[in-house]
Parts: structure tokens; sequence; C-alpha cells
């Protein structure tokens, strides 16, 4: 175990407990009106836990007297019955047990009792089978219990490492084993249904289960920890590669709390299985986020995404990074270095967050996740700039230059078609929850991305459009797809054709695509008249001229009439063309990309009477 290490050596041993009604009433002390802590003497890898530190007071001295962690600082509703609520007890254990020279509250007595108060709380939330609620006092719930497991073991890891806290340490034990009965119990539907729904929420208990049989092994519960990893990795995977969200895939879940859960129980328990989930997504991803050729990172296809909007992951990640424990895999599966930060970016991003002068600041309420904390405990082993050019250099779409990959879970289909001038993604089929269906991005090889479609926003996708801002992509589009223009012979999948048709729609609409080596080429039919809807991915040096001659502007609005524009980007320039001269608005959004703003989504429209026949040709 890396920095830092739960020994008796470098952690304090604390005295007997004081009785919590001396010392609730008691503030901790508030470190956000003294100096700021001196950054430097943060070791590199802790340096996550400085916004913390600011925040622990605020959070401990907003503790009801009954230990429920009030003041909404983690989690929702901020009730007394959502355990989740008290997940924080790892954090306030952290800041009492370690020892560093930047921590004032390390052996503090108001501060134990404070964690005594607010583990009384937690333990108080679980029901006699083991499990604990979240949003309603009676609800037997998987997301709580799951991630209680996880932080309730990392807790008891380290009260016994300090010797504090003895009674609890025996409540905390018991709790335990009751959860992870609970858990691990295959004929639980709440925790393992078939496939699964909250897969990171499975994940998450497996991973608080793998710590927790370590600090108290039990054969039984054990073997069934055991089963339980075969079981996730045939129930927790979809044919298409991604881990279930909500009936589909969603990038935020999958990449930044699936995997990492996944990771971390491989820390204390190294299952094949768990490789094989991560070998299986990191395909799955390598198709999806979308590297930008100047190196400013990732977009991200987060169209058919089901539950959040990650848009982007930039080059350099540093702390607080929610993927940051996926480097444990990254040995096994070295395509997954491709999503990582260099070792060396990280130690330079470190150095200069040491160098800054700026003051620390606290976190603000909502925004404290403990995983951040907990995730920190393990070693690290980031990969080098060679290892992750070397991964990137192996992604489909720079490896190879023509391919057409169809990937499919039951009525959900995930399409990625290269040509040389150009790499097109589309979703069809039944869209699940807050997904856009249809086609979600075009990216080229120099220029990079250029359209990029957002979930759970029907301004912001590639679509139809109807009156009422009703889109074709907000529903089920099912798909088939063609060799060569649609009507013609069927592709079910396997060696990519020369040219790819795909013909999707619904009632009002039918969506004819010919995808060829650098062209898109989209016909609409419709039975009203209706809106072209584009959304574009601009930087502030592309030129965009519609073919009236008017320009369009970065960051606002224009309006033309004409039948296309060109896209000039750097050395690159791409045309669209719709054949017909129509009324056509370009309008910035408010969504911007990558960590310095250096893209932002633009909106273009055109509207027609019920035919569209677009080109675009990617230079």
């Amino acid at each position: 175990m890396h920095t830092p290490r739960l020994s008796r050596r470098t952690l304090l041993r604390a005295a007997t407990l004081l009785p919590v009604a001396a010392t609730t009433a008691a503030a901790l002390p508030d470190l956000t009106a003294a100096p700021s802590p001196d950054r430097r003497s943060f070791t590199p890898q802790e340096q996550r836990f400085a916004p913390y530190l600011m925040t622990l007071a605020p959070m401990v001295n907003d503790m009801a007297d009954s230990g429920f962690l009030a003041g909404g600082w983690w989690r929702s509703p901020a009730a007394p019955y959502n355990a989740r609520v008290q997940e924080h007890v790892f954090t306030l254990a952290w800041f009492h047990a370690v020892a560093r020279p930047w921590n004032p509250y390390a052996g503090d007595p108001t501060l134990l009792a404070a964690l005594d108060a607010a583990l009384g709380h937690y333990l108080s939330l679980q029901h006699a089978d083991g499990s604990f609620p979240e949003y309603s006092r009676n609800e037997h719930g998987l997301a709580p219990t799951g991630f209680g497991i996880g932080y309730l073991a990392k807790t008891l890891r380290i009260l016994r490492a300090t010797g504090a806290l003895p009674a609890r340490q025996a409540q905390l034990a018991a709790a335990l084993h009751r959860a992870m009965t609970w858990f691990l119990d295959q004929a639980n539907r709440t925790v393992w249904q078939e496939p699964l729904r909250y897969a990171n929420q499975t994940a998450s208990g497996l991973a608080g289960a793998a710590l927790a049989l370590r600090l108290d092994p039990d054969p039984a519960l054990s073997a069934g920890l055991t089963g339980a990893f075969a079981r996730i990795a045939a129930t927790g995977v979809s044919p298409a590669g991604f881990f279930p969200e909500e009936g589909g895939h969603d990038m935020n879940y999958n990449f930044e709390v699936m995997l990492p859960e996944l990771a971390d129980a491989y820390q204390q328990n190294p299952d094949p299985h768990l490789v094989d989930m991560a070998r299986a997504f990191t395909g799955f991803l390598s198709y999806n986020l979308l590297r930008e050729p100047d190196g400013s990172g990732y977009l991200v296809n987060v169209a058919p995404s089901t539950r959040t909007s990650a848009r982007w992951y930039d080059e350099v990640r540093p702390d607080p990074d929610r993927t940051a424990l996926n480097w444990t895999f990254t040995r096994q599966v070295p395509l997954l270095s491709a999503f990582m930060t260099a070792r060396e970016d990280l130690a330079a991003a470190r150095a200069a967050w040491a160098a800054s002068t700026e003051p620390v600041r606290p976190l603000a309420k909502q925004d404290t996740s403990p995983r951040i904390l907990t995730h920190g405990l393990y070693d690290e082993r980031f990969p080098s700039r060679r290892q992750r050019a070397a991964a990137i250099a192996d992604l489909p779409y720079l490896r190879s230059s023509d391919f057409a990959e169809l990937r499919r879970d039951g009525d959900l289909d995930f399409l990625y078609v290269r040509k040389p001038g150009l790499y097109l993604g589309g979703y069809f089929g039944e869209r699940a929850s807050r997904g856009r269906t249809g086609l979600t991005f075009l990216w080229h090889p120099e220029a990079g991305t250029v359209i990029c479609g957002l979930n759970d926003n029907d301004h912001a996708c590639w679509a139809t459009v109807f009156p009422g801002q009703v889109p074709d992509s907000d529903g089920p589009l099912p798909a088939t797809y063609f060799r060569g223009a649609p009507g013609g012979a069927e592709w079910t999948g396997g060696h990519a054709p020369a040219a790819l048709g795909i013909r999707y729609g619904n009632a009002s609409v039918t969506t004819d695509v010919l995808v060829t080596r650098r062209t898109v080429r989209r016909t609409v039919t419709a039975n009203q008249p209706a809106t072209e809807q584009i959304p574009l991915v601009l930087r502030p040096e592309d030129v965009l001229t519609f073919t009236d001659g008017t320009p369009g502007v970065f960051g606002g609005s224009a309006t033309a009439t004409a039948d296309g524009f060109d896209l000039r980007r750097g050395r690159t320039t791409i045309r669209f063309r719709w054949g017909v001269a129509l009324p056509a608005t370009l309008a910035a959004g408010t969504v911007r990309y990558f960590r310095d703003g250096s893209r932002r989504f633009h909106a273009l429209r055109v509207p027609h009477q019920g035919t569209f026949d677009l080109k675009v040709i990617l230079g």
C-alpha cells in the first residue's frame, strides 16, 4: 500500500473514547479563515486530500447531535434516513488517524467523538437483513448497501490500525457480515438482476466485500464472493462491451465509477474475471472516446449515454481524477493506457500545484466524493508517455483507416464506420433512457471531431426535428445496413464494404445514409416540414463560411440563405452541401469542451419542406 500507510508506526493511537455528550457540542477548528496550508507540505499523491482538509470542519460542524451528517455535503436527499450521506465516516476516520505536518486534526478528540456519533447513526440505519436505505427509511437499497460495505470496511481498517473506538469496531464487523450476507446472496434480486441494471452499484459491494473478507475471513462468504465475481462477469457486461446502466451504456458510470470499483476489488482479490471485464469494456471504450489530433484529449460519443453527460476527458487529468484507479488494469489491458494520464504529465501537474501560491479552497457541497480519497490509498502505476503513445496508436480508428464495426445488445445497435477521410458513429434501435439515437459523431483524422451529438437534450442531437422541437432521435430508430446504397444487399457485420448504407427511421421520417471514402451523404424524407439539426463542435480558429458569403461567428450566431457552407480547420476543409438555397442559422450553445474551453458546441439548423439531401465532403 502506498501513502497513507495505515500502520501503527505512521498512525496515531487514539486514546479511550471520550463521552460523546462531552464533545459533540464542541466545534472542530475551521481552517477556512486561517492561512492556507503550505502546498509543498503535501506529498504528490496526497494533494487530493488538501481540499478535503479545508472542508472537514464545516462538514463536521454541520453534524446533528444524532450523528447525522447534516448540511447537504454529500448525496441527496440530505435526510437522516439516507445511509449514503454517512459515507464520510471514512473521511473523518482518515483525518483523525493519519499524522501529517499539514493535518492538525490527527488525534483530535472532538473529531473522534464526531466519528463515533456518525458511525452510531450510520449503523442504526441498517435493516435486520443487512441492507441499508437511501430514498426512504424502509428501502432495502442496492447502492447504499454496496457502497456502504466499502466505506465501512475501509473505516474499520483504519480503526483497527489505530486501536480507536473498540466498541464500534465490533459493531462494524458485525454490520459488515450482515451486509455481505445480504449482498452476496445469489437469490437476492435487488442485487442480482439479469442483466444488471445498475452494474456499478453491484460492483461497489464486491469491492467492499473483498476488503472486508481480508479483514475478517469467512469461508462461506469468501465462496460467495468468488461466485459473485463469476456472476457479475456473466450478467454485468453487455455483448457490446459496456457495463449496463439503466438499460444501456453510460460513459460516466462505466469509466468513472464501475471500472474503478472493479479495480478496487482487484486490489484486494485478483480474480481473473475482473480483468476479463476490464478488457471487454476497454474494447468498447476504444471506439467511443474520440481523440483530438492537437493533443487536447478525448471528446466523448455521449449521445448513447443513459444517465449522465460526461462530454470530454482532458489529456492530463490531475487530482481529483475519478478514473485514476483504472491504472490497476493497464498491465493486463495495455490499450487502457491510452485513456490514462501519463505518469510524467501527472508529475508535472502535481509539481505545478505545489508551486502555486493560490490558497487551497474548500469543496462545494455535494462535490465531496469520499471515493477520491479511498482510491488514493493504493500505490500508483500510471503508464509512461511511451506506453501511453503506443496504446493510442493501437486505437481501432487510428490503427486502421477502413472498417465497419457493429456491436449489438438486444435492440440496441452501436455502429462505427472508419474510412480514410472520416470516422462516423451511430446509435440505433430502442432508445435507452436519456440517450439520443441516429448518427452521433463525425471525426476527421487531421481536423478531429466536427460533429458530436449530446444526450438528454433535444436541441443538441443530430436529428430531423419536427414542430415543437421534437427530434426523431428522441425515440427508437431501428436501422438496417447495406453493402452500398440503402436498398441493396444487407450487411450484418464483418468485413467492411467499400460503401456502407444505413436506413433508419420511424413513422414520420426515413433517413438514408451512404458512407464512402471521404463522404457522408444523408438523405431525409419526412411526412411534413421539418428542420435538420447538426451539432457542430467548433474551435476559435475555425473559419466557417456559408455559400452566400455569410461568415459563421464562433461563440455567436449567424443567419444565411445558402445551399451549404465550408468549414476550414488548419489544412483541412470540410464541405457541407444540401443542394438548394435554404435559410440556415448557426448558434453557439453554452456547452464547452475541455478544461480550457477550447471547443464549443454550435447548432446548425436548416428548415425544409420535408426532404433534405446533405452531403458532407471531408477534405
